[in-house]
């Protein structure tokens, strides 16, 4: 179990420098300090597991895989997760990246929600599942010493996060909600509106226009 920050490798690319200007003038203090977050314990994770992944591109995706909700970023119809990966390829073709390491961020932002699916995808879209989910629900708590949980808490503190975070995803899709049928968002949205009619899948097919 790793037990010391200084064995993560945090990138500091003029992309990475670029990345984190762009969540600084776009983000918030809470995005901030959550995607650095998940980026830590995302990489860690892939140490501890001895899984290859790419720092850069880790590190990336975790400072754009929120910024779908911000009003910068944020559509009038799509899920925010593609929100913040259509942002991110947008600003990855400015540095000549190769369309496969595009694609990877693309896949890890869009994908991050995505209980059952992008736990098997590739490592470095596995990981930033795996480190929002230590992040936003304590995911694999365990697997991370309780001194590096603290070092990364102290140097980026959650303040009030479970009950901020929440109220960031509300305030990010409220004016879609129905990008959330389907997926673990909708959940956000009956917390905070519970007389929001959700659509029903059963009443999709039921109700579809085929005659059987």
């Amino acid at each position: 179990m790793i037990k010391n920050l200084n064995e993560i490798t945090i990138p500091d690319s003029k992309m990475v420098q670029d990345a984190q200007d762009i969540v600084h003038d776009y983000g918030n203090e809470l995005i901030w300090n959550h995607s650095n977050r998940v980026y830590l314990f995302g990489a860690i994770k892939g140490l501890q597991d001895d899984v290859p992944f790419d720092y850069e591109l880790l590190y990336v995706s975790a400072l754009f895989h929120d910024l779908g909700l911000t009003p910068t970023y944020s559509s009038p119809n799509k899920r925010f997760e593609v929100d913040g990966a259509n942002a991110a390829r947008e600003f990855l073709s400015a540095y000549n990246l190769n369309n496969e390491k595009t694609q990877l961020v693309w896949d890890s932002i869009a994908l991050h929600t995505t209980i059952g699916v992008a736990e098997y995808k590739e490592s470095n879209v596995a990981l930033l599942y795996h480190g929002v989910g230590m992040d936003v629900m304590g995911d694999n708590f365990d697997q991370f010493s309780e001194d590096v949980r603290k070092v990364i808490t102290t140097k980026f503190p959650r303040k009030n996060f479970k009950r901020n975070i929440l109220e960031a995803f509300y305030e990010g899709l409220r004016h879609k909600p129905e990008t959330t049928f389907g997926n673990i968002k909708a959940d956000v949205i009956s917390h905070f509106d519970p007389h929001y009619q959700h659509a029903n899948f059963c009443s999709c097919v039921l109700h579809s226009k085929w005659e059987s």
